[in-house]
């Protein structure tokens, strides 16, 4: 079954707030065996709204629609719906009911603007909207199902999982789609994809299809298939995972279910040391501050985080962390040596179980043939010993953090787990 997600208002067109209604029906409907095969943002446009919904009908059996039931002047959704289906707007007695005592409850006047809220099209089953005064809307045209519900996410979500998804359910025999996604770090998308080819040809004969998803530093894997047996289903997917851990294993940090929360190496680095009792320490040169920041973000960041030091420059890394001046002058900042020395003295400083400690070159300028631009020194260390690597990133300075710091918390995971 096939599902189209439109939202409706200028104000997304613009940029002025963020889609993100589309991504949530997206992710519910996906689990529910429902595939996705558009999304669009329209604007307060009555015919350019038609249109899209003309469309829709070529393409999908339910169209999801949020935006536009507002009581204002421009939310224009309920009157075009109305026009599409050649039917007028009627005043429900139950939701003008709900209208009254939302707004007795909260001791504010009923304005004529809200009796609007009450308007829906002759011929539609209304959605109660138990959160807010806007009714959801649903309708059927030909083979296709329209369900329009407020833009306010809480409203929105509360109308779905409560009304609108069990409805769905009842009324379908739908197959189920389940997704599970391999995180991997250390790799670039052409080089694991090079690396995975005979594993990813055999897929085919699962019926598993594999989506490359790639940001800076880290590349996410999904495994997607569909069928009527979810167990089923489920195994061959764990079964094809089994075989990729067997090719990239050292690649792969984290794993996650659809719909769910996504896994970060930080996350799984705060978890180790939690669960250890354990504390780190960051030197930061090229990055800044970044990975602390990603730590600090964390609810108690305190139990694991003991603090940081930005030695940005040669004097700073001296003065600060007592590193010895002849590096500079025969090995330079971006050196194995460097972070080696800031790794051990920045544990020491704050008698930490852990630290970090990066140094590089993040650009655009500041290379030179010997280091050009994204070379970076990377060093983990514990009381015992230091494990310094060196990395060759590219040459976009915000990109050259980011995969910096990634590779950096990675370093420091494997090396606690000792892989």
């Amino acid at each position: 079954m096939k599902a189209e997600i439109l939202t409706i208002g200028d104000e997304i067109l613009i940029g002025q707030i963020t889609n993100t209604n589309s991504v949530w029906i997206a992710q519910q409907l996906n689990l529910m065996g429902i595939k996705i095969v558009h999304m669009a943002s329209i604007s307060d446009n009555e015919n350019e709204i038609i249109k899209a919904l003309e469309d829709a009908t070529l393409r999908a059996e339910f169209v999801f629609i949020t935006g536009g039931l507002g009581p204002t002047k421009d939310d224009i959704t309920k009157k075009t719906i109305a026009k599409f289906f050649n039917t007028e707007l009627i005043i429900n007695e139950t939701v003008l009911k709900m209208v009254s005592d939302y707004f007795l409850k909260r001791d504010k006047k009923l304005l004529p603007t809200n009796y609007n809220q009450a308007l829906v099209p002759k011929s539609c089953q209304v959605i109660l909207n138990q959160n807010g005064t806007a009714p959801g809307i649903w309708m059927k045209k030909n083979n296709t199902v329209f369900i329009s519900m407020p833009g306010v996410p809480y409203e929105m979500k509360s109308m779905m999982t409560e009304i609108i998804l069990p409805k769905i359910k009842i009324e379908n025999n739908l197959p189920f789609i389940y997704h599970h996604t391999v995180h991997t770090t250390g790799l670039g998308e052409s080089a694991l994809a090079e690396l995975i080819a005979d594993w990813e040809d055999k897929l085919i004969n699962k019926n598993i299809k594999l989506a490359y998803l790639p940001q800076p530093g880290i590349v996410r894997l999904r495994l997607s298939t569909f069928g009527n047996n979810l167990d089923v289903l489920k195994k061959n997917i764990y079964l094809a995972i089994e075989e990729l851990n067997i090719i990239i294993e050292e690649f792969i940090f984290g794993y996650e279910n659809y719909g769910e929360e996504s896994p970060s190496l930080e996350k799984i680095v705060s978890k180790l040391l939690r669960e250890k009792k354990q504390t780190l320490a960051l030197a930061e040169s090229c990055t800044g501050g970044y990975i602390s920041n990603l730590f600090v973000q964390l609810p108690g960041a305190s139990e694991i985080f003991k603090g940081a030091i930005v030695p940005y420059t040669n004097f700073s890394k001296q003065d600060l962390l007592n590193v010895d001046k002849t590096i500079f002058e025969s090995d330079g900042a971006v050196s194995k040596q460097c972070v080696i020395q800031l790794a051990k003295q920045v544990l020491l400083k704050f008698n930490s179980d852990y630290s970090i400690a990066i140094s590089g070159i993040a650009g655009p300028s500041g290379g030179s043939d010997e280091k050009p631009v994204g070379t970076v020194w990377i060093a983990v260390a514990n009381k015992d010993e230091v494990n310094a690597l060196k990395f060759q990133f590219g040459d976009h300075r915000q990109r050259n953090i980011i995969m910096s710091s990634n590779a950096a918390i990675n370093l420091l995971r494997k090396f606690i787990l000792k892989i």
